[in-house]
């Protein structure tokens, strides 16, 4: 990509221009919000799910061995919170930290594009 000039806060994000270390991340951080299943969990906990299970019946298709490996990610990048209440039987809560929120409301743009592409038809004039 083009460079930029960087700024003493990060890297440049000028216009179209997007200095190289930028480009790494940004295409980094797509990678991983587009990750099958990923924005799927983080939406369901956003629209209230708290239980494994609750998470499991919002994302439809998705199995439980790999909600529960999503999950164990989700909560290494520290975009879910996992809380286990000591009761009998235990209890594990799940809920977005405050980057998960971040990454939701910034995600929300994009389906407000998704959505005006589809009215539009899109280039193929087809939904995708």
């Amino acid at each position: 990509m083009t460079s930029a000039t960087a700024t003493p806060s990060g890297p440049a994000l000028h216009a179209h221009h997007i200095d190289d270390e930028a480009c790494r991340v940004f295409r980094a951080a797509a990678e991983f919000a587009g990750r099958k299943w990923n924005a799927a969990i983080l939406l369901a906990l956003a629209r209230g799910a708290t239980r494994f299970s609750q998470i499991e019946h919002a994302v439809d298709g998705i199995s439980a061995r790999l909600l529960s490996a999503r999950l164990r990610e989700l909560e290494a990048r520290e975009l879910v919170v996992r809380e286990v209440i000591p009761t009998v039987p235990v209890q594990v809560t799940y809920r977005l930290a405050e980057s998960g929120d971040e990454l939701i409301r910034i995600l929300h743009p994009l389906v407000q594009w998704a959505q005006r592409q589809e009215v539009s038809g899109g280039s193929d004039g087809q939904a995708q």
